[in-house]
């Protein structure tokens, strides 16, 4: 994986950063991993992108690009959310997909983002959704409006 550039963020952004990559360099089975704002916009990734992943030849996540991850993310997220709804359940605290070739992973952030995780058909699925708790407790109490201005900045500038 190669790291975002974190040149001129705040320390926050830049911690933010670190846990986004030590979760997918730490945990084994995890391809991607992508934080969504509220509103379905991507804020932190993993990848570097889809131009950078078909420059090194090779896939990374759905289809090779973070944005397609970040799109499922938000869009699993707010079906679960109308599910529940429909249903009385409260609100969601996790969604997992479990397909032939992987596994999605979607955890609530506290703001209304979201963490998405694209892992291997055989991770182990309660360690990953450890590290994610972990990565939402750590991650949940600094992503003010402000930070996820930053992220999204960040973001956008990147591509």
């Amino acid at each position: 994986m190669t790291a975002p550039s974190t040149f001129g963020l705040s320390s926050e952004a830049r911690n933010l950063h670190w846990l986004l990559s030590n979760l997918v360099e730490e945990v084994p089975g995890v391809h991607s991993v992508t934080v969504v704002s509220s509103d379905g916009l991507m804020l932190l990734s993993s990848d570097p992108g889809l131009a950078t992943a078909k420059a090194a030849g090779g896939q990374r996540g759905p289809r090779g690009s973070s944005a397609d991850l970040a799109t499922i993310v938000s869009g699993i997220g707010s079906l679960t959310v109308g599910a529940a709804k429909l249903m009385d359940g409260g609100g969601i605290k996790q969604t997992m997909v479990a397909m032939d070739e992987g596994s999605v992973f979607v955890m609530s952030i506290s703001d209304g983002s979201l963490l998405g995780v694209h892992a291997t058909p055989d991770c182990d699925m309660s360690v990953i959704a450890y590290h994610m708790a972990l990565f939402v407790g750590r991650a949940g109490h600094v992503l003010t409006p402000e930070l996820r201005s930053e992220l999204r900045k960040s973001m956008e500038s990147a591509q």
